[in-house]
């Protein structure tokens, strides 16, 4: 399948993993309130924890190991069977620590953190690695879709009171063990299980495991955040900056899903020495995530005051305030991500990517300590902001002699740009008497037209080849 429609595929499926939460955000925020939001919150974010844990980096290291192999049957086969069995002993060890945590540890939350154990189970047969590194995100985008859409729906016929909340986490759960088990069916005729010995399975520990001190600093400022505002603070305080967050991570998966589809491309390319092309690569994904993100961050910092309690409903006003600095985070995420998924990790440079990640955790870290008592979920944000934008920083510093970065920052510079002038259409258009959905839509209209324009014009007068062909029915 082409690059252009592995993309397409992922985009879908990781917006649309996201957007769902979205479709049932507004009800569940209106039955259950800001306490309930931010309790669930809480007991889903060290759920997250626990299947990070066990799934130990397998999203970038599994997918690149496939990646290599993929043409050598052989070695192909091999390769999974010693990856998967690693994989069945930290999943299976990561569930018992979570068994432990609910039955043991775990207070209020203990009900919905209990409906949630299917999220763990499911680390045991998660294959989207494999998946990836074969070029197959159809099957991942496909099947998870629909079972996904079944939560939903769940969502809305049996959630009636704030009592059901746990309905809410058995549903996403159970979805998510359905969503691994189906994806299986996509893997038969091309894989095969093989005898492997468990010194040969537990070789791909150390890379994983090296891999997986990044992923686990990421969750510090992606998951953590919630559960430091609900321990250090209150479920109030979370349940706004859940919603709040909830919508930017949405968008994010723009971002990702990019990186995603280019890692194993971009790995066979290194490993066949097309280094010219990968930076050639490199380059249009920047302009692109760029343009993506600039559009995504300045929208909405531009129509967050007005959509916030039109979506989740008044009480959760104050996320809207929390959308405006939060959305800028996409800026960072998006040109580290570039630089990570088509440079870094695809030379094996991992230790590049660990010490960035880190350093952003332990920043994020000290500044949720020193600010969320103080000023609650508002502290978090800067914590957040402060670790993203790190990220590229550590990058650069590594990378300063390999990478032309003054280029690439021009093209956020660029795109940053246009998006101000976005912003400030949008806001002079929120200054006409119209209310409600209307003014909002209108709002959006105008941010599209004036920033899609804007960067037509601009790609027109460079004659930017590589981002027109990007255009249904323009020329190449």
């Amino acid at each position: 399948m082409s690059t252009r429609k592995n993309t397409l595929y992922n985009v879908a499926y990781r917006v649309f993993s996201v957007f769902l939460p979205l479709v049932t955000a507004p009800y569940l925020s209106r039955v259950v309130g800001t306490e309930g939001v931010g309790l669930y919150s809480y007991a889903w974010n060290i759920s997250h924890v626990f299947v990070l844990i066990g799934l130990l980096g397998l999203e970038s290291y599994g997918t690149r190991a496939i990646a290599r192999v993929k043409d050598e049957p052989a070695a192909l086969h091999r390769t999974f069977s010693e990856i998967w069995r690693m994989q069945l002993l930290v999943a299976g060890a990561a569930l018992l620590g979570w068994l432990v945590y609910v039955f043991a540890i775990a207070g209020e939350e203990k009900t919905i953190a209990l409906h949630l154990t299917m999220m763990s189970v499911s680390c045991l047969v998660n294959l989207d690695w494999c998946l990836m590194g074969l070029d197959q995100f159809k099957p991942i985008a496909l099947r998870n879709t629909a079972v996904k859409l079944l939560a939903a729906a769940a969502v809305f016929l049996f959630i009636k009171a704030p009592q059901d909340l746990w309905i809410y986490g058995f549903a996403w759960s159970l979805a998510t063990l359905v969503g691994c088990l189906s994806c299986w069916t996509g893997l038969r005729g091309t894989i095969k299980l093989v005898p492997v010995t468990w010194k040969n399975a537990l070789r791909h520990f150390k890379p994983c495991a090296v891999l997986f001190v990044s992923v686990l600093a990421i969750s510090v400022f992606r998951s953590m955040d919630k559960v430091m505002v609900g321990a250090l603070s209150s479920m109030e305080q979370n349940g706004l900056y859940e919603n709040a967050e909830k919508i930017v991570y949405c968008l994010s998966g723009f971002i990702t899903a990019v990186g995603t589809v280019m890692l194993p491309k971009v790995s066979g390319m290194f490993k066949s020495g097309e280094i010219d092309h990968v930076r050639t690569h490199l380059d249009v994904s920047m302009q692109v995530v760029m343009c993506m993100v600039c559009a995504l961050s300045f929208g909405v910092a531009s129509v967050a005051i007005d959509f916030a309690p039109l979506f989740f409903g008044q009480d959760f006003a104050f996320s809207g305030v929390l959308m405006i600095p939060l959305a800028f985070s996409l800026i960072g995420m998006g040109f580290a991500n570039v630089v990570r998924t088509q440079w870094i990790l695809p030379q094996g440079k991992d230790h590049i990517f660990i010490t960035s990640v880190v350093a952003g955790a332990i920043i994020n870290l000290i500044l949720n300590f020193l600010l969320i008592p103080p000023f609650g979920a508002a502290g978090a944000i800067v914590g957040t902001l402060a670790a993203e934008f790190t990220l590229p920083i550590v990058h650069w510093l590594y990378l300063r002699k390999e990478l032309p970065h003054g280029r690439l920052l021009r093209h956020a510079l660029t795109y940053a740009g246009i998006g101000c002038i976005m912003l400030l259409a949008v806001r002079l258009t929120a200054l006409l008497p119209l209310g409600g959905w209307l003014g909002l839509i209108l709002q959006v209209a105008v941010g599209m037209v004036v920033y899609g324009g804007l960067c037509l014009a601009m790609w027109l007068k460079t004659r930017n080849r590589a981002l027109l062909r990007l255009i249904p029915g323009m020329k190449k």
